[in-house]
């Protein structure tokens, strides 16, 4: 069963049509690839699925018992508040806030969750470090550990790797391809097209015509 459909997506701002005839669907542990030239619509996609936008046209609808708070969201580098003056373990357990309720503080549960995604991302020895003060790669690497304490299904991740030197960028596609090996579903907007046919499973094309379907399939679409 699927875990999000889109069926005649029609998306854009106030009645400016952007894209058109959009229909994919992505299931438990796929990964997700959405290509496409600047301005072709991708982040308007995403933020859409996030019901941060309306579409203008279609549905989506979100099935296998995934919730709209189940969703992790990783902005764009450039939209991210870069001198937040918080440290690294406190911009982490803030992923846990949805855990929270009306609770006005973290319990030991979510503090210990807090601490393996840090793990997981190899980021505990910055634990008490200002993000501010982090490098590019090493803020990416806290975004993604808070988004771990948001949700366990499905991360959406705007150009995670955009301003990052090759060497990071591939230290992040491990770490992004080890969480979906771990059984979480990935949806990224990339203009890597090689990064996108080595990890992703699935590919999405947006541009004058769209493409959606495997990675393999979308090698004979391009030839």
């Amino acid at each position: 069963m699927a875990q999000l459909t889109c069926k005649n997506l029609t998306l854009g701002y106030d009645s400016k049509i952007i894209l058109q005839n959009i229909n994919f669907q992505v299931c438990k542990g796929d990964y997700l690839c959405i290509l496409g030239e600047n301005g072709s619509g991708k982040s308007t996609l995403m933020k859409t699925i996030l019901n941060l936008l309306k579409p203008l046209g279609g549905t989506i609808e979100r099935g296998d018992g995934l919730l709209k708070d189940e969703i992790g969201y990783l902005p764009q580098q450039n939209e991210v508040q870069k001198d937040f003056p918080a440290s690294v373990k406190e911009i982490v357990l803030s992923g846990c806030q949805s855990r929270c309720g009306r609770r006005p503080f973290y319990n030991r549960k979510e503090k210990q969750l807090a601490v393996d995604a840090m793990k997981k991302m190899e980021i505990l020895n910055l634990s008490k470090r200002c993000f501010r003060d982090l490098s590019g790669g090493q803020q990416q690497r806290v975004l993604l550990a808070r988004a771990i304490c948001a949700t366990q299904k499905m991360f959406l991740l705007d150009e995670p790797v955009s301003a990052l030197d090759p060497e990071t960028t591939e230290e992040m596609y491990q770490l992004i391809k080890s969480l979906n090996d771990e059984g979480i579903t990935i949806i990224m907007i990339s203009h890597d097209i090689e990064g996108a046919l080595k990890y992703a499973s699935h590919i999405l094309y947006v541009g004058h015509d769209v493409f959606f379907g495997t990675k393999e399939e979308f090698l004979c679409y391009k030839h």
